[in-house]
């Protein structure tokens, strides 16, 4: 069997909303200005497919856990606006890396660009959650016509029994759902186990079909 491998990047420092829902439907992350694709990786020395995510907005619902997620994070409260790169930004980012082992990025501008960061390569926010006066979690999103993307996410890890990471990516949904957002790109999985599979947990899930080039219901 022929596999074709998809292999691509470029860089751009503005694309108007639809050129990025557009851009996100066709298979693109982006961190700040870099914008990339591929659809064959490695995982623990195997060969697997990478998988783009999304979901569909109008049929999202929670799941047992997610609604745990949520009700256990009743006190905290949470703003989204414009990115503010501050000095807790960079704190929290070095507290946050210490649970990467492989591939240990040197900044938050790994993920976001240096100049103009909420506008490049589109609107970029930021999710802050807090307990009381202390911020425990930011997230970065992007937004489009009618998708958004999560960019990246960082949390206070002594605030673990939270579930810090997926309640972000809840609370950026709820925003979406909000807001008239039809899709919601969470990143890409595996063909295999590994710790992205977290991501597998939303329903209704799709993923794109790179053979047919089209979005499918994810099984």
């Amino acid at each position: 069997m022929k596999i074709q491998y998809i292999v691509d990047d470029f860089s751009k420092s503005y694309v108007s909303p639809s050129q990025y829902d557009y851009l996100l439907a066709a298979g693109y992350r982006h961190f700040g200005e870099n914008f990339f694709r591929y659809n064959i990786n490695f995982h623990n020395d195997q060969v697997c497919n990478v998988l783009p995510l999304r979901i569909p907005l109008l049929q999202f619902s929670l799941s047992k856990s997610q609604k745990k997620i949520l009700n256990k994070a009743v006190d905290f409260t949470c703003s989204i606006e414009k990115v503010s790169i501050d000095d807790t930004t960079h704190q929290m980012f070095e507290i946050h890396k210490k649970k990467f082992h492989d591939n240990v990025p040197n900044s938050i501008f790994d993920f976001l660009a240096k100049i103009n960061t909420s506008a490049t390569p589109t609107k970029i926010y930021e999710l802050r959650v807090y307990d009381k006066d202390q911020i425990i979690a930011i997230s970065y999103i992007g937004l489009g016509e009618k998708s958004l993307s999560s960019i990246y996410g960082m949390y206070d890890p002594s605030y673990s029994k939270f579930s810090l990471g997926i309640l972000t990516m809840l609370l950026e949904i709820q925003f979406g759902m909000a807001n008239d957002f039809i899709y919601y790109y969470h990143g890409y999985c595996y063909d295999i186990p590994s710790f992205y599979d977290y991501k597998k947990k939303f329903k209704p899930l799709e993923r794109l079909n790179w053979e047919h080039n089209k979005w499918e219901a994810f099984e």
